[in-house]
């Protein structure tokens, strides 16, 4: 569990983070959601360690990474894989070079044993046959692939993801959302995912996080979010005619159609 309390962090005269508090569920895919400027990106660097806040507590497992010495955190680290929005792949280095580096940087497994684990994470994101070829050789989708199989290499107990169907097409965000929920639910990880993609919520929405200038505005799941009173998360979420009518189709699947408020704010 992950466990975080009025977490506060500001960048000269600009409070990004307005007091956070919140759990990180254990095993499931946690995503948080909210308009731009809302904090997301910046609340995910603060619990990996990116930023550290001027107040609250980030709680791993009850112990405060705020507190934690050099030592303490680097031990941390070693159990989080991260997806950054980039992929953030070294240019010069192959695909298979570009997965072992974390080993290559943590571990005393022998040149054998790290080749072994680094085809079997490729293997697990179906790039069995691009290991010698370079980041400029592959495609956008490919690239995060690359990326979750880095993420991936040391066996983390938390994943980390950072808009990681930014800048793909439909198709591959489908594929990219899949994957990240297979691996959630074959080794138990624990995962966040900062999304912009609605598609990504209705598919591995476990537990939503809507942040809403720099505070937590709602919470709930994939089904709960349909039936959320809350008119500033429905102004976000239900923009679009396409998920207002997912919305009513829900509604009727679930045997609780519209009631005549649709004129009513936060109703649709």
């Amino acid at each position: 569990m992950i466990t975080l309390k009025n977490v506060k962090k500001r960048f000269d005269d600009k409070e990004v983070l307005k007091g956070v508090s919140m759990d990180i569920e254990p095993g499931k895919c946690n995503l948080i959601i909210g308009t731009s400027g809302s904090g997301k990106s910046v609340l995910l660097k603060c619990i990996v360690g990116l930023f550290t806040p001027e107040e609250g507590e980030i709680l791993y497992e009850g112990e405060d990474m705020v507190k934690m010495n050099t030592k303490e955190r680097a031990e941390l680290r070693q159990s989080i894989g991260m997806l950054f929005q980039g992929s953030a792949l070294f240019d010069s280095m192959t695909v298979e070079q570009n997965v072992r580096f974390p080993l290559d940087m943590f571990s005393d497994l022998s040149k054998a044993e790290k080749q072994e684990k680094v085809d079997y994470v490729l293997e697990k994101v179906n790039l069995v046959d691009a290991h010698k070829k370079l980041p400029a050789e592959i495609s956008g989708g490919m690239k995060k692939r690359v990326g979750i199989a880095r993420s991936l290499i040391l066996n983390p107990k938390y994943l980390f993801c950072d808009e990681p169907n930014s800048g793909l097409d439909p198709q591959t965000s489908l594929l990219i959302d899949k994957l990240i929920r297979e691996i959630t639910e074959e080794y138990h990880t624990t995962t966040v995912v900062v999304t912009h993609d609605m598609n990504s919520l209705m598919e591995m929405g476990d537990h939503i996080i809507y942040l809403h200038q720099g505070r937590v505005q709602w919470e709930g799941n994939n089904k709960e979010i349909f039936y959320s009173e809350d008119e500033l998360l429905n102004d976000f979420i239900f923009a679009s005619d396409f998920f207002q009518d997912a919305r009513k189709m829900r509604r009727i699947e679930d045997g609780n159609p519209e009631e005549e408020t649709a004129d009513k704010p936060g109703n649709y």
